[in-house]
């Protein structure tokens, strides 16, 4: 095989096993989302593929001609990866995504893209065989062809993630990579050993097969974006309720005609702290952390007339599908800043804030850098000497999240408390928690009182502290949140 050929086989069979990783994420992410356990779960499947591949790809060298191989296994190679979406999206339909936890998370991973990153990578020592005329010149023949390989993997990443995933639907990439692969794999069946012709066919005609399967399921999409799989869902009890899905999580709901209609729980404790820090209803100046379905601007807009909401949002998407689907009107009122908040709060002026909300979500788990320390204090920069921080969080018993972020939050501020159903504090319960922090006194009783007739308790002095117990502060250094999330069992 010519040394150019070798480098260009190598180079295009570990960039595609790279896609695919990539990609993974975004396939998996409407059935177990995105986290910091499905992207170890990806790396560490895709890595045992890769080394297993090697492993055996070699062993098979040393037996067979691999001019007879390399053709129909790059052509498998592209068949496997074709078979992903059907295979992640039969399995993930037909498994409940609630709680999803860790097995679930590793066993679609392995289903769709462990044998992929096999076969592609069985390649390479294959190459290797052919290319090791001399055995003077070995070390430098692997090394080259490593390094080729290697180079291979950064540009399959840094394409994927910074240009195909933002402007190509993933499952119209996934055929691309594989119907490549299956072209190339039999046109090196051609050059190399034509006696394995009728393989590759057959792999071919299998490939169509399972694309054809493929493009009969309906993706769980409406959108796509870079961040998201973006889904809206019409309520059948209420013709202008909408809830909105980011990957697996039923995120915001919206009433086309009501902004005051608030349907999940956590949003009626969050308008019951605002009840009670304005009671006036004044106009006030908040700093939303997170889009979603916008519902906390819109409602700011109905109940506290003349309020202005600048909104971190860091997904283009989400606020076109508001848009375009869940009637929102931005303009002097609702102004929207697309990009990470970590980032974009930095930009924020001193004490411009009354009121911060956060409820950012990647899957279940908030973003591990909104969490810190470090996050809350550029909060607090941001708001005003008696502003109000106020966030939802999700946790499972033993609550480490909420307990933790308690403990940071009262590094910061003078009063803070807590909002949920009772089963979350006595721990037979896990779901929503609201959190709030301030400078200011709160009238505790009447937010109780509030927050009772919605079936939740407030929790704040003696006995925050008693719930916190010796939680740790969460910092930059060590925000181990996905982590914490899994310990319910799942």
């Amino acid at each position: 095989m010519p040394a150019l050929l070798a480098a260009a086989l190598v180079f295009i069979c570990a960039a595609c096993v790279l896609v695919l990783e990539i990609l993974a994420g975004r396939l998996l992410a409407p059935y177990v989302g995105i986290s910091l356990e499905t992207y170890t779960a990806i790396i560490g499947v895709v890595l045992a593929g890769i080394a297993a591949g090697s492993w055996l790809g070699g062993k098979l060298a040393d037996r067979v001609n691999p001019r007879r191989i390399i053709g129909p296994t790059v052509a498998l190679g592209g068949l496997l990866a074709l078979f992903t979406v059907p295979i992640v999206r039969a399995l993930g339909d037909s498994t409940s995504s609630d709680g999803a936890g860790r097995i679930l998370t590793v066993w679609l991973t392995v289903a769709g893209f462990f044998l992929p990153a096999l076969v592609l990578s069985a390649v390479h020592p294959m190459v290797v065989k052919l290319q090791l005329r001399d055995l003077d010149r070995t070390g430098g023949t692997v090394g080259r062809l490593s390094g080729i390989a290697t180079f291979g993997a950064i540009v399959g990443t840094f394409v994927t993630g910074y240009l195909l995933v933002a402007t190509i639907p993933t499952r119209t990439i996934v055929y691309a990579v594989g119907f490549f692969l299956i072209a190339v794999g039999i046109a090196l069946t051609l050059w190399l050993s034509r006696k394995e012709t009728v393989v590759v066919l057959v792999i071919a005609v299998l490939g169509i097969a399972g694309a054809s399967v493929a493009a009969k399921q309906v993706s769980p999409c409406d959108v796509e974006s870079a961040y998201f799989c973006i889904h809206v869902e019409q309520d059948p009890a209420n013709a202008n309720g909408r809830t909105l899905w980011l990957d697996d999580l039923r995120h915001s709901y919206v009433d086309l005609e009501d902004p005051t209609f608030l349907q999940f729980g956590y949003i009626r404790s969050f308008a019951d702290v605002l009840d009670v820090a304005f009671p006036d209803h004044r106009a006030i100046d908040a700093l939303h952390i997170g889009g979603g379905g916008f519902t906390m601007p819109r409602y700011l807009r109905a109940e506290y007339p003349g309020s202005k909401s600048t909104v971190l949002e860091i997904d283009q998407a989400v606020l076109d599908i508001n848009r375009d689907e869940l009637g929102l009107h931005t303009g002097s009122d609702i102004k929207v800043d697309i990009g990470d908040a970590r980032i974009g709060i930095r930009d924020r002026p001193d004490h411009s804030a009354d009121l911060v909300i956060s409820d950012a979500f990647g899957s279940l788990s908030v973003p591990w850098h909104l969490t810190t320390t470090e996050f809350i204090h550029e909060v607090q920069r941001v708001m005003r000497d008696d502003g109000v921080y106020v966030l939802n969080i999700i946790d499972y018993p033993p609550l480490r999240f909420v307990r933790a972020e308690l403990r940071t939050l009262q590094q910061h501020f003078k009063h803070v408390g807590a909002i949920a159903p009772s089963g979350m504090f006595d721990g037979s319960d896990g779901g929503n928690v609201v959190l709030f922090a301030s400078n200011r006194e709160f009238d505790d009783a009447q937010l109780r009182e509030l927050s009772t007739a919605n079936g939740n308790v407030v929790v704040t002095g003696d006995a925050l502290d008693r719930l916190i117990g010796n939680a740790p502060v969460i910092t930059d250094d060590d925000a181990p949140i996905d982590q914490w999330l899994s310990e319910d069992g799942s």
